[in-house]
């Protein structure tokens, strides 16, 4: 049986201003659906989406994490510094080939786009070893110049193919014709995007693989095949014509509601002006079964085992019985129940020195067995300074995903808690700390979160 391929592009959707942390948790459900290809869109703003694609690949191992480049001259190498780290690694090489495109888009005649296909796979080519030309807006293509630009593009080392159907201008039937020309003699794996606006991308993708494409694009939700959809019609009828996919249906529709969860919730540009509260975004409440209070757990970023959400599920229904519950107390909840592990590291004492005419610094003593450990750092900040002495102690510089610091009683003399949510291979841990002081509060919580990292790591 043959195994069509799953290249979801959820992640490049148009429109969709998903957080960090959003698209953090999209790709790890992606990966935990087993589809083939996680593709991401081109980098255009270097520091965070490489740090993005460098995070993903830490924990993804199943999948081939793709990266978009264009016409743009550090867009590959952009894309090639992102990829450094992951295990599977593609560029894809997205170059429009229909005269309107090469015309507004790039601005370039035939021929020097076929110069740009060669040296674009090239050098890609001489960087990763995965790397898929993208021929954008195939179907309005003239078909002699689609065939070189396919030849040039394999020639120069590219290892898959894939068309576009971008205008949404051919009825299935006659694009499944289309691609299968293509496919017919191609000497690498041959794929398709079908745009959706007309209602007819799955019927022409399904169409394609029937007469032999090896791969095909999806996304939840977006204008492209809808991945559940595919993936639900291969199942149902791909026995009867010899292909399926690797998909695991059992989880299908489950991951794909969370993913859809984290998408319908990200944040448009019209809702940026206006700031909502953690309760403004989910209530919990006393009905809610342990499954919901797990599924918003994700939605912040959380792999709890069935242990931790049994304990997290236990300490919600105590704190919902008096009131409803909102994310930060929700995160307090996860920090102060979830993997609760014995000390590697303890706090002995600290010195803080700040002030508005001289740099923070901090000079931190963490017990560590029965020897005393000391660092000394200068920071942006006192909370900063210390946070990089206990890295100095520790030796081991984690990604702070997040930091918090609420009050807990009133007054003067109120109690701090601080929560720190660190992240280490792809996977969130969070630490909480207690105190009169929220510099104490927030260096007990980042050696909470530390130490859930180091016991975990070790067993």
């Amino acid at each position: 049986m043959k195994q069509i391929k799953i290249a979801d592009a959820t992640l490049c959707r148009e429109n969709n201003h998903f957080s960090f942390k959003e698209k953090i948790e999209i790709a790890r459900q992606l990966e935990n659906l087993n589809v083939d290809i996680i593709e991401f869109p081109e980098i255009t703003t270097p520091r965070a989406d490489i740090l993005l694609i460098k995070t993903v690949s830490s924990f993804v191992k199943n999948s081939v994490i793709s990266v978009a480049a264009s016409t743009k001259a550090d867009s590959i190498d952009n894309a090639i510094l992102a990829l450094a780290s992951a295990k599977m690694a593609q560029v894809r090489i997205e170059i429009p080939v229909s005269a309107v495109g090469m015309e507004y888009t790039c601005h370039k005649k035939p021929d020097k786009i076929i110069a740009f296909i060669e040296e674009s796979v090239k050098k890609a080519k001489e960087s990763v070893q995965l790397v898929e030309f993208c021929a954008v807006d195939a179907t309005r293509a003239e078909a002699d110049f689609l065939q070189k630009a396919i030849d040039t593009a394999i020639n120069a080392g590219a290892t898959s193919v894939s068309v576009c159907d971008s205008a949404a201008n051919m009825l299935p039937d006659d694009f499944a014709e289309f691609a299968q020309k293509i496919a017919r003699d191609c000497p690498v794996d041959v794929g398709v995007k079908c745009d959706n606006k007309n209602g007819l991308a799955i019927a022409q993708a399904i169409l394609a693989v029937k007469t032999g494409v090896d791969f095909v694009k999806t996304a939840v939700d977006g204008n492209t095949v809808p991945l559940d959809v595919f993936a639900d019609m291969v199942k149902n009828c791909g026995n009867d014509y010899g292909f399926g996919t690797n998909i695991k249906t059992t989880e299908l529709h489950r991951i794909v509601k969370q993913i859809r969860w984290v998408t319908g919730n990200s944040q448009t540009p019209a809702a940026t002006a206006v700031k909502t509260t953690d309760t403004d975004a989910v209530r919990l409440d006393k009905n809610d079964d342990i499954d919901t209070v797990a599924t918003a757990a994700a939605k912040l970023g959380y792999d709890l085992s069935d242990d931790d959400k049994a304990k997290v599920y236990d300490e919600f229904l105590r704190v919902a019985a008096k009131r409803q519950v909102g994310y930060k107390e929700l995160e307090a909840i996860i920090a102060t129940t979830a993997l609760q592990v014995p000390a590697t590291y303890t706090l002995v004492n600290y010195i803080i020195n700040t002030g508005n005419i001289i740099s923070a610094s901090a000079q931190i003593t963490i017990a560590k067995g029965d020897e005393q450990i000391q660092g000394v750092c200068i920071g942006d900040g006192p909370i900063d300074a210390a946070f990089l002495a206990v890295e100095q102690i520790i030796g081991h510089h984690y990604e702070l995903d997040d930091f918090q610091i609420q009050s807990v009683t009133e007054g003067k003399e109120a109690m701090g808690s601080a929560i720190v949510k660190l992240r280490s291979n792809g996977k969130l841990y969070s630490g909480n700390g207690i105190s009169t002081d929220i510099i104490s509060a927030s260096i007990r919580a980042y050696i909470n979160a530390v130490n859930k990292i180091v016991y975990e790591e070790a067993n």
